[in-house]
């Protein structure tokens, strides 16, 4: 049997999830922007994609491995909105290209959380060049985590302001009272079999107690990084799915299909162990 070909996100979050599995003989794995792994999913590129939780909704009968996800239960510190005014006056916003479940977070957010109807573009992650187009603007994964404080000109004038993070994981758990639910393994139907289940929760076992491993080793060549890396990990971050994660996973999926950006996938489909 040919091995299970994996599909992860390029980020430090989800580290802890393939701890160890590019030495597996079980798996191979490649690493891509959130976006790209969901579309290597849906055109059978890979068997298994570390996918945006919004995909699933989209899927072609897609299937979750049980327990298994990127989740923050509170600030997840890596998924922020940047704005030059506050949210309530924001007209525009700036969205990450490669990013999927957090568009859609933005857009519920701005619905029925900051009660406003922007118009959105799409840009690449560049800070400061997305703030010269809108007046927000939201970056995901290392690029918001390593964000460093920044000012920039009010629009219409020369004079700098200081640019507001607006934490995504921590507006949506102090309105739901619900864990946010990133990313999960997802494939259709077929895909693993209970022992490829296992070995991934075992490596998901052994990866999330090593954050400081972890976070060492991604950030090899910018040793100022790893305290901040290992505790992002530690304290952000959960990798679990449970009946509370579950329930934020449905009401976000709730919310999403109430205001049209995405299907009601109905009852959540995993698979067998």
């Amino acid at each position: 049997m040919r091995p299970v070909r994996l599909g992860a996100v390029s980020y430090l979050n989800v580290r802890p999830l393939v701890f160890g599995l590019d030495r597996s003989p079980r798996f191979t794995l490649r690493y891509d922007v959130p976006s790209e792994c969901a579309r290597l999913l849906q055109a059978g590129d890979i068997d298994l994609g570390m996918v945006p939780s919004i995909e699933y909704t989209r899927g072609d009968g897609y299937r979750i491995v049980q327990d298994l996800a990127i989740v923050s239960d509170g600030p997840v510190a890596s998924v922020a909105l940047f704005s030059t005014r506050p949210m309530a006056d924001v007209r525009s916003i700036a969205m990450d290209a490669s990013s999927r479940t957090s568009v859609a977070l933005v857009r519920v957010l701005c619905k029925r959380v900051f009660k406003i109807e922007p118009s959105i573009e799409t840009c690449g992650p560049d800070l400061p060049a997305m703030l010269t187009r809108a007046d927000a603007a939201l970056i995901i994964g290392d690029n918001a985590l390593l964000q460093p404080s920044i000012q920039h000109p009010a629009p219409g004038t020369q004079h700098p302001v200081p640019v507001e993070k607006t934490d995504l994981g921590q507006v949506w758990t102090e309105w739901t009272g619900l864990p946010f639910v990133w990313a999960v393994w997802a494939g259709r139907t077929n895909a693993l079999g209970a022992d490829d289940v296992r070995a991934l929760q075992r490596a998901r076992d052994a990866g999330e107690i090593q954050p400081d491993a972890i976070a060492r080793e991604f950030f090899r060549d910018f040793p100022q990084h790893h305290a901040l890396g290992a505790e992002y990990l530690r304290t952000n971050l959960k990798y679990h799915l449970g009946d509370r994660e579950r329930a934020g996973l449905e009401t976000f999926y709730r919310y999403a299909s109430e205001i049209g950006i995405a299907p009601d996938p109905g009852q959540l489909r995993f698979f067998q162990v």
